[in-house]
């Protein structure tokens, strides 16, 4: 893939796509052993089945934290509110799987309690956003995908997010606040892994497009669900787990490489064709 368009180049990089006819005696151990070479040597690999659905995808689904942005938000919060510390515990364990999403978020929550919603408003004017986010959104936009984070974060960072690119649809976490300040507790049920999935089919079902046509995006224990359902489920810049169970991996370029896993070749995808 190649370094976004406003990005300096780094390395010199290259993408190439090869068709192969027969059936795999073993897919899945064949699968495996590319993604481990792909790791020690430093690139990416998609395999994806040539049918109708590869070239007509519809709906793309992203994950928030260290997906579309380069941190955790929670943990952000937690440094302002003095409680870091505890938290990123926390949060490493839950994103490592070893420990229930849920309870892990109950916990995190409670120890922001009496932090001031202004230190949000900081926060979001200063998110880290992922490289080639915005050149992945225009090429989106031009060609009709639909678009949703699905966030186990927080529905106030999700919004500012889906207000700057676009996003068609936003669903997290809601935090409480009561006179100006986080009480500690969230309001309604918790956006997990489960709940995930279960959104991304809703959107499918609402937008009549097939779960063949979806893609999913994420880089945690809780993103495994949705990546699963969907018809091409990618870990993007993910935890060892969740690269070792996804069958599409993107580590090595910007959020934009996704465009080589729907397709787009660079000629498609010049000044011309984005501002056009």
């Amino acid at each position: 893939g190649r370094i976004p368009l406003n990005e300096e180049e780094r390395a010199a990089k290259s993408c190439v796509e090869l068709s192969v006819r027969g059936t795999p005696n073993d897919r899945q151990q064949m699968q495996q052993s590319f993604m481990e070479l792909s790791s020690s040597l430093n690139f990416d690999i998609s395999f994806q089945e040539e049918s109708m659905y590869r070239r007509m995808r519809r709906l793309i689904c992203f994950d928030m934290d260290s997906t579309l942005i380069q941190t955790e938000v929670i943990d952000e919060l937690a440094e302002r509110a003095g409680v870091g510390e505890q938290v990123r515990a926390i949060t490493e364990s839950a994103m490592h799987g070893e420990i229930d999403f849920e309870e892990s978020f109950r916990q995190r929550v409670k120890l922001l309690k009496g932090l001031d919603v202004s230190v949000m408003r900081e926060i979001a004017m200063n998110l880290p956003i992922t490289e080639g986010l915005d050149r992945l959104m225009k090429v989106l936009q031009k060609v009709g995908f639909k678009t949703a984070i699905l966030s186990g974060g927080f529905t106030y960072f999700g919004n500012y997010l889906k207000d700057k690119y676009g996003f068609d649809y936003m669903y997290a976490n809601e935090l409480e606040i009561e006179n100006g300040k986080l009480t500690g507790n969230y309001v309604g049920d918790v956006v997990d892994g489960k709940r995930k999935a279960e959104l991304l089919r809703l959107i499918a079902q609402v937008e009549r497009i097939d779960l063949r046509q979806a893609v999913a995006v994420g880089d945690g224990a809780n993103d495994l669900p949705m990546l699963g359902i969907a018809g091409l489920g990618i870990a993007f810049h993910a935890k060892p787990k969740v690269k070792q169970n996804a069958e599409q991996s993107l580590s090595t370029v910007g959020i934009d490489g996704i465009l080589y896993f729907l397709g787009y070749k660079d000629s498609m995808l010049d000044s011309k064709i984005l501002n056009g």
